[in-house]
């Protein structure tokens, strides 16, 4: 019997809470597509605090719906030409991906060996790392240096380390990783806010398609029938608010809109995480 659905299957308290948590899908799937994340962040405060998965259960499932929002906002924008530049920082995307898998592999198994009070506690630090880094961004200066040079060896070398570093976070949080990986596509290799919300389709999606086989194997994937009754449902809605967010993305401030996620994401994080920790 799968190890998540026997013991942690959510306990859903209504048509009017199943009818806010597909909005909030929905809002969210608009949201990643605008700015190039896959909205993991955001979804699982509310797969925790609204449809009530545990934490455990909650990471596999919210890494399949951050899969559904990047493939369809990566169709989107290559049908609206909005993958232009990405070229231009390929070895940097490369590397970032190469760090990621590797990281993915691994990190998985933290997920079935880490206590779920000790679990809630750290996805709390990093969803409020995250929401403070979402905030931080809209205040630095634009048209810094970028960090790294443009030497090939320097940049596949960083973009490895860098690599490693978020996808073991984004993996742990089941999530993929767009809000650390956009600042250090535009801060460490000098790319635009517009390219680096492309450039990380690239990256995210096969780093969070690893980390999904290797859930798979270990057995902590849900049962079909929650996958049927949350995950297709926010899927689907995930999927149109992607779309609908990538048609827009060459056109929409995304700074705005990271500040107020991240004042929103700090504030459900502590609600939904960091008190049920106690």
């Amino acid at each position: 019997m799968n190890l998540v659905a026997a013991a942690t299957a959510p306990a859903l308290s209504g048509w009017r809470t199943t009818t806010i948590a597909l909005g909030c899908a929905l809002l969210i799937g608009g949201i990643g597509g605008l700015i190039g994340l896959g909205g993991g962040e955001f979804r699982l405060p509310i797969l925790v605090g609204l449809i009530r998965f545990t934490a455990r259960a909650a990471v596999p499932v919210n890494q399949i719906l951050s899969l559904v929002t990047l493939t369809s906002a990566l169709i989107v924008r290559w049908h609206a030409g909005s993958l232009v530049g990405v070229g231009a920082f390929a070895p940097a995307v490369v590397a970032l991906a190469l760090g990621g898998i590797t990281a993915a592999w691994f990190a998985a198994r933290l997920l079935s060996r880490v206590s779920d009070h000790r679990l809630e506690r750290a996805i709390a630090i990093l969803l409020m790392a995250v929401g403070l880094l979402l905030i931080g961004e809209r205040f630095l200066p634009a048209g810094l240096p970028p960090l790294v040079p443009a030497e090939l060896g320097l940049q596949i070398v960083a973009g490895v380390v860098l690599g490693l570093c978020i996808g073991t976070a984004s993996t742990f949080l089941g999530v993929a990783g767009g809000e650390l990986l956009i600042p250090t596509l535009i801060f460490v290799f000098g790319a635009d806010v517009r390219t680096a919300g492309s450039a990380v389709l690239f990256v995210s999606i096969p780093t969070v398609c690893i980390g999904l086989f290797r859930y798979s194997r270990m057995g902590l994937l849900p049962g079909r029938s929650t996958l049927l009754l949350v995950g297709l449902a926010m899927g689907i809605e995930s999927l149109v608010g992607a779309a609908a967010g990538g048609a827009f993305a060459g056109s929409t401030s995304a700074e705005v809109l990271k500040l107020m996620l991240g004042l929103i994401l700090i504030t459900a994080a502590l609600k939904a995480f960091w008190r049920r920790a106690h």
